[in-house]
């Protein structure tokens, strides 16, 4: 690890995905086993980009732990702060769509969830230049939620730069939406960079126009906002300057992980800016960022899978 570092927090599982055409999880018989957790697929992004990306989360000691650690080695992710429980199991979400759009969808909640202060390594987290906090569910429940916001806090303390990811997942927060609200708040009044969807933004901000909902966080305390929209790009924000990015046209098969590639390709180089701190004032070099990582999320999207269809830095300046 590296001043260039960036130390993925939140969770690693496994995500079950039906390939039965147009049935529930009742009637489905055959699943595709795939990696998953978002902080995870960031890490993967960076690593496969070239930099230097590192995973901290909690997974069981059984064989899909071993499957995860695997798949993050393999893109020379560093697992050295994955920790394996023994004593829970693997979180495991199973997914199945229809043709109608509704997905069905189960979560086996596992050793993700227990994941607390005690199994960071506080040595290597502060010598990290980037903390990313991207995880969908570690603002669930204690004892990880207590842990991620502390995480943050003492990161901050650090001067530390740090970026946030809602990743709000409908399926999880069901009848707890102002709860999210109020957590994804505190996360963000402390971050350096927020990545948020449009849908992400209204609910965080309660503002259905975009650049309205832009000022709420900035107001909250966000530094640089981007927020996705798709085919549209990305509209970018430092709080003085405002604009829309454009994205490259791409035929999309499986926009599966395109958030997370986004993601990890913004920090791939906010990394190797050496003043990252002031990175938030110039709009010109935040707009090349962008527009680079809005390429990265959108060549996601011609591939299947989330960490098999990231890119390498050549690919993606081949496809330029």
């Amino acid at each position: 690890m590296g001043s260039q570092s960036v130390i993925c927090i939140g969770e690693l599982l496994i995500d079950f995905f039906c390939t039965d055409v147009d049935v529930d999880l009742t009637e489905g018989r055959n699943f595709l086993k795939s990696a998953g957790g978002a902080p995870a697929n960031v890490s993967a992004a960076i690593a496969k980009l070239g930099g230097d990306a590192a995973f901290s989360g909690k997974t069981g000691k059984d064989p899909f732990g071993y499957f995860l650690k695997q798949t993050l080695d393999a893109v020379h992710v560093d697992t050295s702060m994955l920790v394996m429980d023994e004593k829970a199991p693997t979180t495991l979400a199973f997914v199945s769509l229809k043709q109608n759009g509704e997905r069905d969808f189960v979560f086996n909640r596992g050793a993700d969830a227990l994941f607390t202060l005690d199994d960071i390594d506080l040595e290597k987290v502060n010598d990290a230049k980037i903390l990313h906090f991207g995880s969908a569910t570690a603002l669930l429940s204690d004892p990880f939620c207590s842990a991620y916001l502390r995480l943050m806090s003492i990161a901050k303390d650090n001067g530390q730069f740090i970026s946030f990811d809602p990743n709000y997942r409908e399926d999880l927060w069901k009848g707890r939406v102002s709860e999210f609200i109020n957590t994804a708040k505190k996360a963000v009044a402390v971050s350096d960079f927020v990545k948020v969807s449009d849908e992400e933004l209204e609910i965080i901000s309660g503002a259905k126009d975009h650049k309205e909902g832009v000022a709420v966080l900035h107001e909250i305390g966000a530094g640089i906002v981007a927020v996705t929209l798709g085919k549209s790009g990305t509209l970018l924000s430092n709080g003085k300057d405002i604009d829309i990015i454009p994205s490259i046209p791409v035929t999309s098969i499986d926009s599966t992980g395109a958030g997370d590639a986004f993601v990890g390709a913004a920090l791939y180089q906010l990394a190797r800016t050496d003043e990252i701190q002031t990175a938030a004032d110039d709009f010109a070099k935040l707009r090349d960022i962008v527009s680079f990582a809005n390429k990265v999320g959108a060549l996601v999207c011609t591939k299947i899978g989330a960490i098999d269809a990231l890119p390498s830095l050549k690919e993606v300046e081949v496809s330029l």
